[in-house]
Protein backbone atom coordinates (compact mmCIF):
# COMPACT_ATOMS: atom_id res chain seq x y z
CA UNK A 1 0.00 0.00 0.00
CA UNK A 2 2.82 2.31 0.61
CA UNK A 3 4.10 1.62 -2.11
CA UNK A 4 1.19 2.28 -4.45
CA UNK A 5 1.16 5.78 -2.61
CA UNK A 6 4.54 6.46 -3.35
CA UNK A 7 4.65 6.03 -7.02
CA UNK A 8 3.59 9.35 -8.09
CA UNK A 9 6.47 10.79 -5.86
CA UNK A 10 8.80 8.48 -7.46
CA UNK A 11 8.02 8.89 -10.96
CA UNK A 12 8.07 13.13 -10.66
CA UNK A 13 11.93 12.63 -9.37
CA UNK A 14 12.92 10.14 -12.23
CA UNK A 15 11.22 12.10 -14.39
CA UNK A 16 13.11 15.39 -12.84
CA UNK A 17 16.48 13.95 -13.74
CA UNK A 18 15.72 13.12 -17.35
CA UNK A 19 17.01 15.19 -19.83
CA UNK A 20 14.53 16.96 -21.66
CA UNK A 21 15.69 16.41 -24.86
CA UNK A 22 15.87 12.83 -24.52
CA UNK A 23 12.53 12.41 -22.50
CA UNK A 24 9.95 10.66 -24.27
CA UNK A 25 6.97 9.79 -21.10
CA UNK A 26 6.78 6.15 -22.13
CA UNK A 27 7.54 4.25 -18.64
CA UNK A 28 8.34 7.53 -16.47
CA UNK A 29 8.75 5.45 -13.34
CA UNK A 30 11.59 4.15 -14.74
CA UNK A 31 14.94 5.36 -14.14
CA UNK A 32 16.39 7.44 -17.08
CA UNK A 33 19.22 4.88 -17.82
CA UNK A 34 19.61 5.02 -21.71
CA UNK A 35 21.65 3.29 -23.57
CA UNK A 36 20.84 0.63 -20.91
CA UNK A 37 16.63 0.58 -21.53
CA UNK A 38 15.45 2.21 -24.55
CA UNK A 39 13.03 4.03 -23.68
CA UNK A 40 13.27 5.70 -20.44
CA UNK A 41 15.82 8.55 -21.87
CA UNK A 42 19.10 9.80 -20.46
CA UNK A 43 20.21 10.78 -17.17
CA UNK A 44 20.67 14.62 -16.67
CA UNK A 45 20.96 17.34 -13.47
CA UNK A 46 19.87 20.27 -15.91
CA UNK A 47 16.56 20.53 -15.10
CA UNK A 48 17.62 21.09 -11.45
CA UNK A 49 20.13 23.99 -12.67
CA UNK A 50 17.40 25.52 -14.35
CA UNK A 51 14.61 24.94 -12.05
CA UNK A 52 16.19 26.50 -9.26
CA UNK A 53 17.45 29.63 -11.59
CA UNK A 54 13.71 29.99 -12.74
CA UNK A 55 12.51 29.76 -9.40
CA UNK A 56 14.64 31.76 -7.17
CA UNK A 57 12.50 35.13 -7.28
CA UNK A 58 10.09 33.82 -6.46
CA UNK A 59 11.84 31.62 -3.78
CA UNK A 60 13.14 34.62 -1.41
CA UNK A 61 9.95 36.05 -1.86
CA UNK A 62 8.13 33.26 -0.19
CA UNK A 63 10.37 33.68 2.45
CA UNK A 64 9.91 36.87 3.05
CA UNK A 65 6.19 36.49 3.23
CA UNK A 66 5.87 33.29 5.09
CA UNK A 67 8.50 33.83 8.22
CA UNK A 68 6.92 37.31 9.49
CA UNK A 69 3.52 35.83 8.04
CA UNK A 70 3.87 32.45 10.17
CA UNK A 71 5.67 34.35 13.60
CA UNK A 72 3.01 36.90 13.74
CA UNK A 73 -0.10 34.75 13.33
CA UNK A 74 1.50 32.29 15.87
CA UNK A 75 2.56 34.77 18.70
CA UNK A 76 -0.91 37.03 18.35
CA UNK A 77 -3.14 33.66 18.31
CA UNK A 78 -1.12 32.90 21.31
CA UNK A 79 -1.75 35.79 22.88
CA UNK A 80 -5.45 36.03 22.19
CA UNK A 81 -5.65 32.33 22.94
CA UNK A 82 -4.69 33.82 26.66
CA UNK A 83 -6.70 36.23 26.74
CA UNK A 84 -9.93 34.10 26.32
CA UNK A 85 -8.75 31.48 28.28
CA UNK A 86 -7.40 32.21 31.74
CA UNK A 87 -8.25 36.09 31.66
CA UNK A 88 -11.50 36.77 32.98
CA UNK A 89 -13.21 40.09 31.52
CA UNK A 90 -16.97 40.67 30.04
CA UNK A 91 -17.86 40.11 26.78
CA UNK A 92 -15.36 37.29 26.58
CA UNK A 93 -17.69 34.87 24.84
CA UNK A 94 -18.80 37.15 21.96
CA UNK A 95 -15.25 37.51 21.53
CA UNK A 96 -14.39 34.28 21.08
CA UNK A 97 -17.54 33.44 19.17
CA UNK A 98 -15.79 35.91 16.61
CA UNK A 99 -12.70 33.97 16.30
CA UNK A 100 -14.47 30.61 15.58
CA UNK A 101 -16.85 32.51 12.71
CA UNK A 102 -13.21 33.97 11.36
CA UNK A 103 -12.59 30.25 10.75
CA UNK A 104 -15.23 29.84 8.50
CA UNK A 105 -15.02 32.85 6.15
CA UNK A 106 -13.66 31.47 2.77
CA UNK A 107 -11.34 32.64 0.56
CA UNK A 108 -13.37 33.80 -2.12
CA UNK A 109 -15.68 35.41 -0.50
CA UNK A 110 -13.09 38.10 0.65
CA UNK A 111 -11.16 38.05 -2.78
CA UNK A 112 -12.47 41.74 -4.40
CA UNK A 113 -12.95 43.61 -1.12
CA UNK A 114 -9.15 42.72 -0.30
CA UNK A 115 -8.55 43.68 -3.76
CA UNK A 116 -10.40 46.81 -3.45
CA UNK A 117 -8.82 47.60 0.42
CA UNK A 118 -4.83 47.31 -0.61
CA UNK A 119 -4.99 48.99 -3.74
CA UNK A 120 -7.67 51.59 -2.96
CA UNK A 121 -8.19 52.21 0.43
CA UNK A 122 -4.61 51.60 2.07
CA UNK A 123 -1.73 53.57 0.60
CA UNK A 124 0.38 51.12 1.10
CA UNK A 125 1.99 51.35 -2.49
CA UNK A 126 2.35 55.44 -2.26
CA UNK A 127 4.29 55.01 1.29
CA UNK A 128 6.59 52.23 -0.46
CA UNK A 129 7.84 54.70 -3.66
CA UNK A 130 8.95 57.33 -0.54
CA UNK A 131 10.67 54.31 1.56
CA UNK A 132 12.68 52.85 -1.45
CA UNK A 133 14.10 55.74 -2.61
CA UNK A 134 15.92 55.99 0.76
CA UNK A 135 16.11 52.40 2.53
CA UNK A 136 18.11 50.17 1.35
CA UNK A 137 17.54 46.52 0.31
CA UNK A 138 13.87 47.58 -0.30
CA UNK A 139 11.88 47.79 -3.44
CA UNK A 140 8.47 49.80 -4.41
CA UNK A 141 7.12 46.04 -5.52
CA UNK A 142 7.50 44.72 -1.51
CA UNK A 143 4.51 46.60 -0.46
CA UNK A 144 2.34 43.94 -2.01
CA UNK A 145 4.50 41.34 0.17
CA UNK A 146 3.59 43.16 3.06
CA UNK A 147 0.15 43.47 2.14
CA UNK A 148 -0.01 39.75 1.55
CA UNK A 149 1.63 39.19 4.80
CA UNK A 150 -0.67 41.25 6.75
CA UNK A 151 -3.60 39.46 5.26
CA UNK A 152 -2.22 35.91 5.88
CA UNK A 153 -1.47 36.39 10.01
CA UNK A 154 -4.93 38.05 10.16
CA UNK A 155 -6.56 34.94 8.44
CA UNK A 156 -4.19 32.99 10.54
CA UNK A 157 -5.15 34.34 13.89
CA UNK A 158 -8.44 32.51 14.23
CA UNK A 159 -7.24 29.48 14.16
CA UNK A 160 -4.01 29.69 15.69
CA UNK A 161 -6.34 31.27 18.69
CA UNK A 162 -8.29 28.11 18.65
CA UNK A 163 -5.38 25.79 19.08
CA UNK A 164 -3.43 27.61 21.47
CA UNK A 165 -6.84 27.82 23.54
CA UNK A 166 -7.34 24.29 23.41
CA UNK A 167 -3.48 23.13 25.18
CA UNK A 168 -4.45 26.51 27.63
CA UNK A 169 -7.82 25.28 29.01
CA UNK A 170 -5.48 22.08 29.96
CA UNK A 171 -3.26 24.22 32.05
CA UNK A 172 -3.12 24.53 35.72
CA UNK A 173 -5.26 26.86 37.39
CA UNK A 174 -3.68 26.42 40.81
CA UNK A 175 -0.26 27.47 39.16
CA UNK A 176 -1.84 30.31 37.55
CA UNK A 177 -3.79 31.49 40.76
CA UNK A 178 -0.54 31.19 42.72
CA UNK A 179 1.18 33.57 40.48
CA UNK A 180 -1.32 35.85 41.23
CA UNK A 181 -1.54 35.38 44.21
CA UNK A 182 2.74 36.90 44.71
CA UNK A 183 1.71 39.82 42.40
CA UNK A 184 2.54 38.76 39.19
CA UNK A 185 1.14 41.01 36.52
CA UNK A 186 -1.25 39.32 33.42
CA UNK A 187 2.10 39.90 30.98
CA UNK A 188 4.55 38.52 33.52
CA UNK A 189 2.27 35.49 33.87
CA UNK A 190 2.06 34.91 29.95
CA UNK A 191 6.05 35.71 29.99
CA UNK A 192 7.21 33.80 32.42
CA UNK A 193 4.75 30.76 32.58
CA UNK A 194 2.32 30.37 29.75
CA UNK A 195 4.81 31.22 26.59
CA UNK A 196 7.37 28.53 27.94
CA UNK A 197 4.62 25.97 28.07
CA UNK A 198 3.74 26.69 24.78
CA UNK A 199 6.73 25.67 22.86
CA UNK A 200 4.75 22.30 21.86
CA UNK A 201 1.89 24.19 20.51
CA UNK A 202 3.93 26.64 18.26
CA UNK A 203 5.74 24.00 16.96
CA UNK A 204 2.09 22.54 15.88
CA UNK A 205 0.70 26.57 14.82
CA UNK A 206 4.53 26.63 12.82
CA UNK A 207 4.18 23.78 10.63
CA UNK A 208 0.38 24.21 9.85
CA UNK A 209 0.81 27.97 9.22
CA UNK A 210 4.42 27.86 6.93
CA UNK A 211 2.45 25.33 5.05
CA UNK A 212 -0.56 27.01 4.31
CA UNK A 213 0.84 30.36 3.66
CA UNK A 214 3.58 28.58 1.60
CA UNK A 215 0.98 26.63 -0.57
CA UNK A 216 -1.70 29.44 -0.97
CA UNK A 217 -1.69 30.91 -4.63
CA UNK A 218 -5.45 32.30 -4.55
CA UNK A 219 -3.95 35.47 -1.70
CA UNK A 220 -0.84 35.56 -4.06
CA UNK A 221 -2.50 36.00 -7.32
CA UNK A 222 -5.31 38.15 -6.05
CA UNK A 223 -2.87 40.93 -4.19
CA UNK A 224 0.40 40.15 -5.86
CA UNK A 225 -1.13 39.39 -9.38
CA UNK A 226 1.95 38.68 -11.54
CA UNK A 227 5.65 40.72 -11.12
CA UNK A 228 8.52 41.11 -9.47
CA UNK A 229 6.52 40.27 -6.23
CA UNK A 230 5.59 36.95 -7.49
CA UNK A 231 5.67 33.98 -4.71
CA UNK A 232 7.19 30.44 -5.75
CA UNK A 233 3.39 29.23 -6.00
CA UNK A 234 3.16 32.08 -8.83
CA UNK A 235 6.41 31.16 -10.60
CA UNK A 236 5.51 27.10 -10.74
CA UNK A 237 2.37 28.10 -12.93
CA UNK A 238 4.40 28.77 -16.38
CA UNK A 239 7.74 27.16 -15.85
CA UNK A 240 8.64 24.53 -18.73
CA UNK A 241 5.84 25.91 -21.00
CA UNK A 242 6.12 27.34 -23.95
CA UNK A 243 4.24 26.99 -27.08
CA UNK A 244 7.07 24.22 -28.67
CA UNK A 245 5.48 22.26 -25.90
CA UNK A 246 5.75 21.16 -22.25
CA UNK A 247 8.85 20.45 -20.05
CA UNK A 248 8.15 18.33 -18.06
CA UNK A 249 11.71 17.38 -16.58
CA UNK A 250 11.41 20.82 -15.98
CA UNK A 251 8.23 21.05 -14.19
CA UNK A 252 8.90 18.13 -12.21
CA UNK A 253 12.21 19.69 -11.03
CA UNK A 254 10.73 22.50 -10.14
CA UNK A 255 7.61 21.21 -8.08
CA UNK A 256 9.50 19.15 -6.15
CA UNK A 257 12.51 22.65 -5.49
CA UNK A 258 9.00 24.70 -4.47
CA UNK A 259 7.96 21.31 -1.89
CA UNK A 260 11.42 20.92 -0.64
CA UNK A 261 11.16 23.94 2.26
CA UNK A 262 7.53 22.40 3.77
CA UNK A 263 9.14 18.80 3.31
CA UNK A 264 12.41 19.98 5.33
CA UNK A 265 10.09 21.21 7.99
CA UNK A 266 8.34 18.20 8.73
CA UNK A 267 11.12 16.48 8.83
CA UNK A 268 13.14 18.70 11.23
CA UNK A 269 9.96 19.58 13.72
CA UNK A 270 8.02 16.39 13.14
CA UNK A 271 8.33 14.70 16.77
CA UNK A 272 7.50 18.48 18.05
CA UNK A 273 3.91 18.35 15.77
CA UNK A 274 3.01 15.03 16.87
CA UNK A 275 3.91 15.99 20.71
CA UNK A 276 1.82 19.09 20.42
CA UNK A 277 -1.08 17.75 18.50
CA UNK A 278 -1.37 14.45 20.83
CA UNK A 279 -1.45 15.31 24.40
CA UNK A 280 -2.15 12.86 27.26
CA UNK A 281 -5.04 14.92 29.81
CA UNK A 282 -5.72 13.55 33.34
CA UNK A 283 -9.48 14.02 33.88
CA UNK A 284 -11.02 13.14 37.29
CA UNK A 285 -14.71 11.26 38.00
CA UNK A 286 -17.12 11.06 40.59
CA UNK A 287 -16.23 7.25 40.68
CA UNK A 288 -13.07 6.92 38.99
CA UNK A 289 -9.86 8.56 37.27
CA UNK A 290 -9.89 8.64 33.01
CA UNK A 291 -6.96 8.93 31.17
CA UNK A 292 -7.97 10.14 27.72
CA UNK A 293 -6.43 10.98 24.16
CA UNK A 294 -7.13 14.80 23.76
CA UNK A 295 -6.50 16.04 20.06
CA UNK A 296 -5.45 19.50 20.49
CA UNK A 297 -7.96 21.29 18.33
CA UNK A 298 -10.80 19.74 19.79
CA UNK A 299 -12.58 22.12 22.25
CA UNK A 300 -15.88 23.73 23.46
CA UNK A 301 -18.27 20.99 24.61
CA UNK A 302 -16.06 18.09 25.79
CA UNK A 303 -13.35 20.40 27.48
CA UNK A 304 -16.38 22.30 29.33
CA UNK A 305 -18.23 19.10 30.43
CA UNK A 306 -15.38 17.45 32.01
CA UNK A 307 -14.23 20.34 33.64
CA UNK A 308 -17.66 20.66 35.49
CA UNK A 309 -17.21 17.22 36.50
CA UNK A 310 -13.99 17.10 37.93
CA UNK A 311 -15.39 20.62 40.27
CA UNK A 312 -18.32 18.18 41.36
CA UNK A 313 -15.84 15.90 42.53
Amino acid sequence: MAGFYLIPIETGIMTAFTAPASYTGNAPFLPPLEPLISGTGSFSIQPWINAIAGLSGGLINSFVLVIPATILSGLLGSMAAYGLTTVDWRGQIVIYILFVAGIFIPYQAVLVPLTQFWYNVVPLQSIFVTVAASVPFVAEYHWKLLALIITHTAYGIPICTLLFRAHYKKLSAEMIEAARLDGASIATIYRRIILPLSIPMFAVVFIYQFTQIWNDLLFALTIIQFGDASVVTQELVGIGVSQSGTNFPLRMAAALVAALPTLVIYIFFGDRFAKGVTTWVLVRNPSRKVLITAISYQISYHDIRWQNQSEDS
